[in-house]
């Protein structure tokens, strides 16, 4: 029928192209139509799929004997990948590895086969931070130094809530020693309580030595730790790194002449990240100046300033003036729900909106779907 008024559509002076625009059709699917129409072959519409049996796929009592089969005693603790091979070893050919895990999956029951426990990846826990000293993050990166293949250590260790960095050292070797003793001399100036603070690491060989871990267990320090191979799971330290070996004055090629040079850098870095930087996660204040307590006095001023703006020149401002609130609260590692839109006003806070394309297309598929109901014959 579809056919029928495409025809009578192009005797009447009309293009294929808006004719099938016309109706939510694809010229293409018009064409194959029109060629199975002239080669006698039964119309299908296969914008739906085939509706026809492929003529390899398995007979019902193939089927039911796949199941049976790695249900049985024998095989329901192993993987198809083992089945296989084992039944193959007798002589004896049922299913391919794909189609047996096809059927379990029809059947659902694709799940773990064996006795042992199922591996299980979980999340590293959130840590909230209202303050500074509840949660800090360090990670170590690698220096180029005077010498080629031989590399520089800089450990640094970040507030989370505030952004400042608490302590730096830079060394000839990675080892538990040293993170250790940084640690403990930073948690003495910072007058860290015992079981008041959250460490937060990856899992480097430093990072879980026996003598830091001792160290933080004396200290009353709670260690947290990403999961393995996963920098997602620390991003205050790999961000502070980016900064680090983004900024101009760093090496263009990466590379300090001696040890020296390498620490007085690294020196001048810690001041301008705490006292100068203004931080684009906080609001564009210093780190030091959030960690010390004056956020509030400066945003406020700023706010005045914007107040007072508006008020000369009311034309000029379509909606509220740039949110200069302190962010009271930083987030480590949140929960996997999706973000929502931050509202027009508030500029001041990056924010993350995840957009599913996917999600988007098979809603638009889906509408499609729903207009074409129509027979190609």
């Amino acid at each position: 029928m579809i056919l029928d008024l495409i025809d009578e559509a192009r005797q009447a002076g009309a293009r294929l192209a808006p004719a099938c625009r016309a109706i939510n059709l694809d010229p293409r699917t018009v064409q194959r139509w029109r060629a199975d129409r002239l080669a006698g072959r039964p119309l299908d519409d296969g914008r739906f799929g085939p509706r026809t049996t492929p003529g390899n796929a398995l007979s019902p009592s193939e089927r039911r004997r796949v199941l049976a089969t790695v249900n049985s005693p024998e095989f329901r603790d192993l993987p198809p990948t083992r089945i296989v091979p084992l039944l193959a070893d007798r002589g004896i050919s049922i299913a391919s590895e794909a189609t047996i895990y096809r059927i379990l999956r029809e059947e659902r029951q694709l799940a773990h086969r064996g006795t042992a426990r199922p591996r299980v990846r979980h999340r590293p826990r959130r840590r909230i931070a209202t303050g500074p000293g509840q949660v800090w993050s360090w990670d170590i990166t690698y220096l180029r130094g005077p010498v080629r293949g031989r590399f520089l250590y800089l450990s640094m260790v970040m507030d989370v809530w505030s952004r400042k960095i608490v302590a730096a050292e830079l060394h000839d070797a990675e080892n538990d020693d040293h993170a250790a003793a940084m640690i403990t001399a930073a948690a003495d100036r910072e007058g860290v309580r015992p079981h008041t603070l959250v460490l937060h690491s990856d899992n480097g060989n430093p990072m879980r030595g026996s003598t830091m871990l001792a160290s933080l267990q004396q200290l009353g320090i709670l260690p947290s730790f990403s999961r393995p191979r996963c920098s997602n799971d620390n991003p205050f330290s790999e961000s502070l790194f980016g900064t680090l070996k983004g900024a101009p004055e760093y090496p263009r090629d990466g590379r300090f002449e001696s040890e020296r040079d390498a620490r007085e850098w690294v020196d001048g870095f810690v001041h301008w990240y705490n006292q100068i930087h203004l931080h684009s996660g906080i609001r564009f204040v210093t780190p030091a100046d959030r960690h010390e307590g004056r956020e509030a006095e400066i945003l406020a001023a700023r706010d005045s300033v914007y107040a007072d703006a508006r008020r000369r020149h009311p034309e000029r401002w379509t909606g509220r003036t740039r949110n200069w609130t302190p962010i009271r609260t930083v987030v480590l590692n949140p929960s996997r729900a999706r973000p929502r839109p931050a509202p027009a006003a508030d500029r001041g806070q990056r924010h993350h909106v995840v957009i599913s394309s996917a999600t988007a297309g098979s809603q638009e598929l889906a509408g499609r779907r729903g207009r074409n109901q129509s027979s190609p014959s």
